[in-house]
């Protein structure tokens, strides 16, 4: 196969790519909603409620460091196929876990889960694996759009569902197996470039190693973006719908908060890689760190059903903006023939802090007042120094001179 730049080649994988992200991605907000809920129902301590989300993002974590190589030595395509196949297993798993009452199996079923998490993030990577320079930013932006399709079909999906089974949730479990099940076909359509193409550009390169690539300015300041953008969102997402039900609304209610938010992250994806070419990565970043601290500020204003709407649909915008723009400075920020380790070094440090970002949010939601307003609050205040975290490396960058980026 050529593995030549070839846009035409870009677009059709990109195709393929947004269907993978809304029908494999629908799963996602199926299982945030419910498995906090779950949690919740199963679990021996009401803090540790959000734990199934928290290993979701903890096997992505420890997923990322070996699928990422894998997929350069074997493909793309190998990689996603493994992540669906294990996302089928995990969601059968937990459903064996509802169906027995076991938090256990409803945890090993999460960890699997995390391994299609995990494969589904690589799909932003892939689609620039045959674009141009000035298609990338697109290429990732739309297929992150895919994900719009996800936030609609998914808690929809879920919804209609949901009551199947005498046994709460498991039928939602159930719906996520056949998601995997069929979409997987999907990826033998993807036109990538043969296993191991990287790696004849590093006969003639250098390759760094891990320590150099995180001392360059550009590659590190997009994992602190990217880490800071998706960890407040998940903190936040994770306990919504804990929130939502304990201030006295429905699980119907935090369904469609959910899926608001969802809708959110993903929506602006079509216009999102053209305001990056336009007004460069930096300023795109700088937007969505300012849109995060708003959706702090208007959750900590009330728990109405308007502040939980409001509050969800800016943390979503915020994650677009500042998750897009890290991927595309990530992207732009190294050799083709260093993606494996750059990749999954990103993605390993991004759910590392999403792991325990996931973990801190039961602790603050059920176990740091003696409210669900209070919880709300806690979670809500966390988002302060990371925010700080990420506008400072960001500044930073910026103002250091051009030929030291």
């Amino acid at each position: 196969m050529n593995i030549a730049v070839d846009d035409n080649i870009a677009k059709r994988n990109v195709v393929f790519l947004v269907a993978a992200q809304a029908i494999l991605g629908a799963q996602m907000p199926m299982i945030f909603v419910v498995g906090g809920l779950a949690g919740n129902m199963l679990s021996p301590n009401p803090c540790l409620a959000t734990l199934p989300i928290s290993m979701i993002v903890f096997s992505s974590m420890t997923t990322a460091p070996w699928l990422s190589p894998l997929m350069q030595k074997h493909g793309r395509r190998t990689g996603f196929i493994i992540g669906a196949l294990a996302g089928a297993l995990g969601a059968a798993i937990a459903a064996l876990g509802l169906y027995v009452g076991s938090f256990l199996l409803l945890l090993a079923g999460s960890y699997l889960t995390g391994i299609y998490m995990s494969a589904q993030g690589f799909y932003r990577f892939a689609a620039t694996d045959c674009a141009s320079d000035g298609f990338r930013p697109k290429a990732i932006s739309y297929v992150m759009a895919g994900g719009l399709l996800s936030a609609l079909f998914g808690p929809q999906l879920n919804k209609a569902v949901m009551d199947f089974s005498a046994i709460p949730f498991f039928a939602t479990y159930l719906a996520v197996i056949a998601l995997n099940l069929g979409g997987l076909f999907l990826f033998f359509g993807l036109r990538l470039p043969p296993p191991g193409a990287a790696s004849e550009q590093a006969s003639v390169k250098v390759a760094r190693s891990r320590a150099e690539l995180l001392r360059t300015p550009r590659i590190a300041v997009a994992i602190i973006c990217a880490m800071v953008a998706y960890s407040l969102m998940n903190l936040v997402m994770t306990s919504t719908p804990l929130a939502v039900v304990g201030c006295g609304f429905s699980e119907m209610h935090a369904n469609d908060i959910v899926s608001a938010h969802v809708i959110a992250m993903f929506a602006p994806s079509f216009f999102t890689g053209h305001l990056i070419a336009r007004f460069g990565v930096e300023k795109i970043v700088s937007a969505g760190l300012v849109i995060l601290t708003g959706a702090g500020l208007v959750a900590l204003q009330g728990v109405e059903l308007a502040n939980f709407y409001v509050a969800l649909i800016l943390l979503g915008l915020g994650w677009n903006f500042g998750f897009i723009g890290a991927t595309t400075m990530l992207a732009e920020s190294h050799d083709p023939h260093e993606r494996g380790v750059v990749q999954g070094m990103n993605d390993a440090i991004v759910f590392g802090c999403v792991t325990m970002a996931s973990l801190a949010s039961g602790g603050l939601m059920n176990c740091s007042g003696g409210t669900a307003v209070e919880g709300w609050t806690a979670v809500n205040l966390a988002m302060v120094p990371f925010l700080t975290l990420a506008g400072g490396a960001l500044i930073w960058l910026v103002m250091r001179p051009q030929k030291a980026l």
